[in-house]
């Protein structure tokens, strides 16, 4: 049991980073439902194009991001992900737990 509590930390400070890696992934939670190309990415963000580069290669590693082959390549977050799932309902939570303060 605390070998899988330590993957799940590891996976989730893999996946967040700090920062500008957080921007990316929860921007694209935010918009679970659409696909993005780096430079929509870097319109989003306002991080570099190497920046988005890392991080994308990162998440999609992960399993967290899909990558589409289309030219250009998009990007989309992997709702089929137990962690990116649980991730984004947190965030749903945090939405309405604003709502109703």
């Amino acid at each position: 049991m605390k070998s899988e509590k330590r993957d799940i930390l590891q996976e989730l400070e893999q996946g967040f980073g700090v920062g500008s890696k957080f921007r990316v992934t929860l921007h694209l939670v935010l918009n679970n439902n659409e696909a993005f190309t780096k430079y929509a990415l870097v319109k989003a963000t306002g991080l570099k194009t190497h920046v988005i580069e890392e991080h994308l290669e990162n998440l999609v590693e992960l399993g967290w991001v899909k990558e589409h082959s289309f030219t250009p390549a998009t990007y989309q977050i992997n709702m089929e992900n137990d962690v990116v799932t649980r991730f984004h309902e947190f965030l749903l939570s945090l939405k309405f737990t604003r709502k109703r303060q």
